[in-house]
């Protein structure tokens, strides 16, 4: 997240997408037919490869702007918010073969993420290109039905399996870094919420819980897309973005995504 400052270049020897020397567990078949549902619902069958959403953004509740979000698969996602302020830019980049962050302050610091930040969904802002999508090494549970908000939902939960990790700094590993709870409209199947833990640059043992709601799907190029996304950390709405046009399949370079 921007508002994460790292202190130092922390080299991570581990994908978090690469192949795994065994065979990671089963994921639930419920959880699978959930997610598959909720994709369809999202993408309408349409296969993507990339998205830009645009729109407006309050920043810690005051700080207003414009915002661009850019997504280019799973792994590759940039962020850049045009504030009264300055402009905030915060990069996901995993093309290296590691879960790799950077944030840009409008003073213009800028820092990497601490290894503990960059295992969850770099895509958080585009539900069809997270954890729902899947991939070789997610493994999806179900949780079940619950209330959330007064609406029914599917409670879904991931986490990325890594069978041969190398010896790692903090005492959490990466499965359990990246394990996110995923809640779906259970009459739509749209994703309504998004929950997991960051954590302080310098302690991967404290969970900050951060949760992300989506709301007032429009299609567009028929697409489901969530027209209001805000994001909470610890309670607190950090980022509270309206999206006003999406595109997508524009042919994105890797090159915009590049944390040197």
């Amino acid at each position: 997240m921007i508002r994460f400052a790292a202190v130092a270049v922390v080299s991570i020897a581990l994908a978090c997408c690469c192949s795994s020397a065994q065979s990671p567990p089963a994921s639930n078949p419920q959880a699978l037919s959930y997610a598959a549902q909720s994709i369809a619902a999202l993408t309408g069958g349409t296969s993507i490869s990339d998205v830009t959403l645009t729109g407006t953004v309050t920043w810690s509740g005051s700080d207003t702007g414009t915002a661009t979000l850019r997504a280019l698969g799973t792994g590759e996602s940039r962020i850049d918010l045009v504030l009264t302020s300055g402009t905030r830019t915060e990069i996901r980049d995993a093309q290296t073969g590691a879960p790799l962050g950077e944030w840009i302050n409008p003073n213009g610091a800028s820092g990497i993420f601490a290894y503990q930040n960059c295992f969850t969904d770099a895509v958080w802002f585009f539900p069809a290109l997270g954890s729902l999508a899947g991939g070789p090494n997610v493994v999806l549970s179900y949780v079940g039905q619950e209330t959330r908000g007064g609406i029914a939902v599917q409670h879904i939960r991931s986490y990325v399996y890594q069978s041969n990790s190398p010896s790692f700094p903090g005492p959490k590993t990466p499965q359990q870094l990246s394990t996110m709870d995923l809640f779906l409209d259970a009459t739509t199947l749209l994703p309504l919420a998004v929950t997991y833990s960051s954590h302080p640059d310098d302690d991967a043992n404290r969970n900050l819980p951060v949760e992300i709601d989506f709301s007032s799907y429009q299609t567009m190029s028929g697409v489901a897309v969530p027209t209001r996304i805000q994001r909470y950390l610890q309670g607190t709405l950090i980022v509270d973005l309206t999206v006003s046009a999406a595109s997508f399949n524009t042919g994105m370079s890797l090159s915009d995504f590049t944390i040197k």
